[in-house]
C-alpha cells in the first residue's frame, strides 16, 4: 500500500492547531492512514537547513526544516502572502508584486523540493497542499521525482481577468501542470481555473471530462469539497461544553443568549463588516440590549504581515465603540479576544452558541461553519448565518446565508436567527448535518487521493455540480418556512 506523504507550507507543533482550515483537514485524514508530513516548522535561521528533523506523533512521521530568514520574508510575508492570497481573494487594492518576492517564492519551492526527495519511496503518493507551494511538483519533476504528485487548493482560485493582474499568472497556470491531479473546493474554482488553461492555450486544451492536455501531459482536475470529521467533533464538543473554561463563559453570561464568532484574525473573514454588522443588529432592535453577548474569537495569524496589524488596531477600535454606546454595568455587547484555545474548547464554546456567525468576504470553504453543525445538540441546535462568498454556502444551503457587505440584512438575519422557533431549528440543523456528514474530511480525503492514484471514484461530491451557481443570500424575512 502507498505511502501518502503531505506537503504543506506549515506542519503544526505539538502545541496545537488553529480552528478551522488546513491543518484540521490534514490531520484528520492522516489520524486514520498515518504516512509523512513534510513542511516549515515555524523558525527561520541565517543560512539554508541542512536536512529536516524527523518526529513521530500519533502513528504520523512530521518532517520539518526551518527557513533561512531573508527568504521566509520575500516567499512567505511577499509573494505567498502579499501576492498571492489578496489576489486569489479578489483584494486587488492589497495586491502588489516585486519581483525579487516572486524569485523567493521559486527558490523556497526549490529548497522544499530539494529537502523532501531524499525522504520519499518508490511507491509514495505525494499530496502537496495550497498556494503557498504551486511550483513544487515543477521542483520535484525537475530533480527527477516522477512519483503522482497531487495538488489541493484551499482558497479561491480568480477569475482570468482578476489573475492576470499578476505578470507571472501564465507561469504560474503552468506550474500546476506539472501535477497528475488538480484540486478545488467548488466547481466555480476549478471552472475559472480552466477558462485560464483555454485562454492561454486554446479551448481544445480542456476535455469534456475536464482534464487538462498541454504538450505531452494530461493533468485531471476535480472538486473536493474539504469537510470535517463529524464523530469526533461531536464527541469533542459534547464533552467539552461542561468543562470549566466554557462553563465560566456561560455562567458570566447570566442567562444571556450567545452569538459566538471564531476566526482566524484575517481581512478576508469579514470581521470589521461583522463588527459592523452587529452594532447595526443592536440599533435596529433595541429591545436586545442585555440580552445577548457577541463572543468573538480571533487567534493571531500572520502577525508580521502589516495588513492584518492593520486589522487588529481597527478591530480593537470598532469593538470598544460599540461596548461604550451600548455596554452596561453588568453587559458587555462584544466580547473581543485576540488568543489561540484549544480546539476541543473552541468546539465546547460552538455547542454552547445560539448563533454562530460566519461572514467572510471571501473563503475557499469555511470549516468553522462546519464545526459549528457537528458541535451543536441535536435536540437544542443553534442557527448558522453563513456568508453567501464563502465556499461552505455552496453545500450548506438550509444556514441562513448573506451577503457579507449587508450591514442591515445581517442584522435583520440574526433578529430572526434568534427567534427561530426550536421545530424550523431542528429541521435545518437535520438538513446541515447530513450534508456535513456525507462530505466529511474522510470522504475529502478518500476522493482525492482515490482520483490522484487512478481508482475508480468520481471527482466530484455529491452535489458539487450545483456550486456552479451563485448561492446567493436568503433574506430574513422569507427565510422561515423556507
Amino acid at each position: 500500500m502507498s505511502r501518502v506523504v503531505n506537503v504543506s507550507n506549515r506542519v503544526p507543533t505539538s502545541s496545537g492547531i488553529p480552528p478551522g482550515g488546513l491543518a484540521v483537514g490534514i490531520l484528520a485524514a492522516m489520524r486514520t492512514g498515518g504516512g509523512l508530513w513534510f513542511g516549515w516548522n515555524g523558525e527561520t535561521i541565517p543560512d539554508e537547513p541542512s536536512q529536516p528533523e524527523i518526529a513521530i506523533r500519533d502513528g504520523i512521521a512530521f518532517a520539518t526544516i526551518p527557513l533561512p530568514q531573508a527568504l521566509y520574508e520575500a516567499y512567505y510575508g511577499g509573494f505567498s502572502n502579499g501576492t498571492l492570497w489578496p489576489l486569489f481573494h479578489y483584494f486587488l487594492a492589497g495586491f502588489r508584486y516585486e519581483d525579487h518576492e516572486y524569485d523567493a517564492y521559486q527558490r523556497a519551492n526549490r529548497l522544499y523540493a530539494g529537502m523532501l526527495a531524499p525522504l520519499l519511496r518508490a511507491t509514495d503518493v505525494i499530496w502537496v497542499h495550497d498556494y503557498q507551494l504551486i511550483p513544487l511538483a515543477e521542483k520535484l519533476r525537475a530533480i527527477g521525482v516522477r512519483q503522482r504528485i497531487g495538488f489541493f487548493l484551499h482558497i479561491p482560485f480568480p477569475h482570468f481577468e482578476v489573475l492576470r493582474a499578476l505578470p507571472t499568472y501564465a507561469e504560474i497556470v503552468r506550474a500546476l501542470l506539472a501535477y497528475d491531479l488538480v484540486g478545488f473546493q467548488t466547481a466555480a474554482d476549478r471552472e475559472c481555473f480552466l477558462e485560464v488553461v483555454r485562454t492561454i492555450w486554446g479551448a481544445g486544451s480542456v476535455a469534456a471530462d475536464c482534464s487538462v492536455c498541454v504538450g505531452q501531459r494530461t493533468v485531471n482536475t476535480g472538486v473536493f469539497p474539504i469537510g470535517v470529521d463529524v464523530n469526533v467533533i461531536a464527541n469533542s464538543a459534547a464533552r467539552a461544553v461542561t468543562t470549566g473554561p466554557v462553563q465560566r463563559t456561560l455562567q458570566s453570561l447570566l442567562g444571556r443568549r450567545l452569538i459566538m464568532g471564531v476566526d482566524r484574525l484575517d481581512p478576508s473573514k469579514g470581521l470589521l463588516e461583522r463588527f459592523r454588522a452587529y452594532r447595526q443588529f443592536l440599533e435596529d432592535f433595541p429591545e436586545q440590549a442585555g440580552q445577548v453577548t457577541y463572543l468573538q474569537i480571533a487567534p493571531l495569524g500572520r502577525q508580521n504581515v502589516r495588513a492584518y496589524a492593520q486589522i487588529r488596531d481597527s478591530l480593537e477600535q470598532s469593538s470598544g465603540r460599540t461596548n461604550g454606546r451600548f455596554a452596561d454595568a453588568d453587559w458587555t455587547p462584544i466580547r473581543y479576544l485576540n488568543r489561540n484555545f484549544p480546539h476541543a474548547t473552541l468546539m465546547g464554546f460552538l455547542r454552547a452558541a445560539q448563533v454562530c456567525l460566519v461572514t467572510p468576504l471571501r473563503d475557499g470553504m469555511n470549516l468553522v461553519a462546519k464545526e459549528y453543525i457537528a458541535a451543536q445538540d441535536p435536540d437544542d441546535p443553534g442557527v448558522l448565518v453563513l456568508s453567501n462568498r464563502a465556499g461552505a454556502a455552496c453545500e450548506l444551503r438550509d444556514a441562513f446565508l448573506v451577503n457579507p457587505y449587508d450591514t442591515k440584512g445581517i442584522a435583520r438575519t440574526l433578529q430572526t436567527a434568534l427567534a427561530l422557533p426550536l421545530s424550523e431549528r431542528r429541521q435545518r440543523h437535520e438538513k446541515l448535518l447530513a450534508v456535513v456528514s456525507e462530505n466529511d474530511v474522510h470522504m475529502w480525503h478518500t476522493r482525492f487521493l482515490q482520483q490522484l492514484t487512478g481508482e475508480s471514484l468520481s471527482a466530484t461530491a455529491p452535489g458539487a455540480d450545483a456550486e456552479l451557481q451563485d448561492p446567493g443570500s436568503q433574506p430574513a424575512h422569507s427565510a422561515l418556512g423556507s
